[in-house]
């Protein structure tokens, strides 16, 4: 089996390299990438392709932080106190970083004061709203996994989440479009409606003991606010003594696959995993260089939405900007306008709807500098429209290369000397910081 492990960086050249060695719309993509210094590490392309032996190393340079996520945002509100951190634009809610630390710090006390404990599951299912960026950071804060469960998930995948990784706690909205998220729940679990907040006890979820809706205040459930004014000063102690005791090597947040191969697998993270990779990709992006406004269209309970969009926020003071509940592409061409943002993230699908728009000239989005596409591959000439169209020269594409390849292997015995081979047919094999720690209740 031949082990490579590769830099982004290596990857950016590789596929430049491959750009520019190519006619048409890709050789025209290659020098439109190099045409003008930018604000990413990669602005030559090499001649020929880096990946020669089987084990690569990537960069070195860049210190690897040891902190948690509360300690970063902790920082992050000292230094910027009046900064803007979140604008969620659909429900006019604006927080700075000092009125979005003590509100987390609120959260947090008040978790603990419903009966949740450090290694506890609290699952957050629902679309963009303020109150998933707050459980977010009140579960880090007082040591709870946050679960982020895909909001479109039925009454099935829901049951097989919480069972998987034995949620305690789950918290939702009312209803968002055709989602009526307590009917569903009640369609796996009956017991809610007769239940006291707190204090339900469900055959089928036998780990769920807590429901908190966001809005509406409905039978077997604490509402958001109830939660908000339930902690006192004794629980806010515990809140700094549960703190003291926080590791960054300690799971933060279960994230599920698509379950694309099989069922959904739980990828577990640390704090210390989703801390670097957002200072990562904030340095990428040159968040420390220049304030950047984040526009983020993207859904929370994908990595990019939680981790390169809210935590890039909490360890840079990048203010995260939500245009909408879910995407909506005139939203997002006016969000970006009305809030001045300098960086866009989003899959190759929302960019070619934002794109689409009828009016989409009529948007002044010059702030515009860069951001993320990711989630599939980018036709070329959609990415010479991103970066000609809306400006966006410093677009980092976080897709890896190799994934469309076929998979060519045979079986064999390893070497008898450990000597690193060329690379050759076998298994791809990534290993760093930025990829899950385990899968919950999977074997190694």
């Amino acid at each position: 089996m031949q082990l490579l492990l590769i830099s982004e960086s290596a990857c950016v050249c590789t596929m430049l390299s491959t750009c520019s060695h190519q006619g048409g719309e890709l050789s025209d993509l290659a020098a439109l990438l190099l045409q003008e210094e930018s604000a990413l590490h990669i602005n030559t392309a090499p001649v020929t392709p880096i990946a020669t032996n089987s084990y690569i190393q990537g960069a070195t340079t860049i210190p690897l932080l040891t902190k948690t996520v509360s300690q970063c945002l902790e920082e992050t509100a000292h230094r910027f106190p009046d900064r803007e951190a979140l604008v969620f634009c659909r429900d006019g809610v604006r927080k700075t970083f000092a009125q979005f630390i003590q509100e987390v710090d609120q959260a947090a006390a008040g978790l603990l004061a419903i009966g949740l404990k450090k290694g506890d599951r609290l699952g957050m299912w629902g679309p963009n709203k303020y109150e998933w960026v707050l459980m977010q950071f009140a579960t880090a804060q007082a040591g709870i996994i946050l679960v982020s469960v895909n909001p479109a998930y039925q009454a099935q995948e829901l049951e097989f989440v919480i069972k998987k990784v034995g949620c305690k706690a789950l918290v939702f909205p009312t209803q968002f479009k055709t989602q009526r998220y307590y009917e569903i729940l009640k369609q796996t679990c009956p017991e809610l409606e007769k239940s006291s907040p707190g204090g339900i006890k469900s055959k089928r979820l036998p780990n769920l003991s807590i429901v908190i809706t966001l809005d509406s205040k409905l039978p077997g459930a604490f509402q958001m606010s109830e939660v908000m004014q339930a902690g006192d000063s004794s629980h806010m102690k515990q809140l700094r003594d549960v703190q003291q005791t926080l590791s960054c090597n300690e799971p933060v947040n279960i994230q599920f696959t698509s379950g694309t191969t099989g069922s959904p697998k739980g990828a577990t993270l640390s704090h210390k995993n989703i801390v670097n990779n957002a200072n990562l990709i904030g340095l990428r992006l040159g968040v420390d260089q220049q304030e950047s406004r984040t526009a983020l269209p993207v859904p929370l309970y994908h990595c990019l939405g939680s981790v390169g969009g809210a935590m890039v926020m909490a360890v840079h003071g990048a203010p995260a900007i939500f245009s909408s509940l879910s995407f909506e592409g005139k939203a997002v061409l006016e969000a970006v306008a009305q809030e001045k943002c300098s960086l866009l993230h989003g899959t190759p699908t929302m960019f070619i709807d934002m794109l689409s728009q009828p009016e989409f000239d009529s948007y002044d989005i010059s702030s515009l500098r860069g951001g993320v596409i990711a989630g599939s591959p980018v036709p070329p000439e959609i990415m010479k429209k991103i970066m000609t169209k809306m400006n966006m020269r410093d677009i980092v594409v976080s897709q890896f290369p190799c994934l469309g390849l076929s998979c060519l292997g045979r079986v064999f015995h390893p070497p008898p000397r450990p000597h690193t081979l060329p690379v050759g047919p076998g298994n791809l094999s990534m290993c760093d910081l930025c990829t899950e720690r385990w899968n919950w209740r999977l074997p190694e």
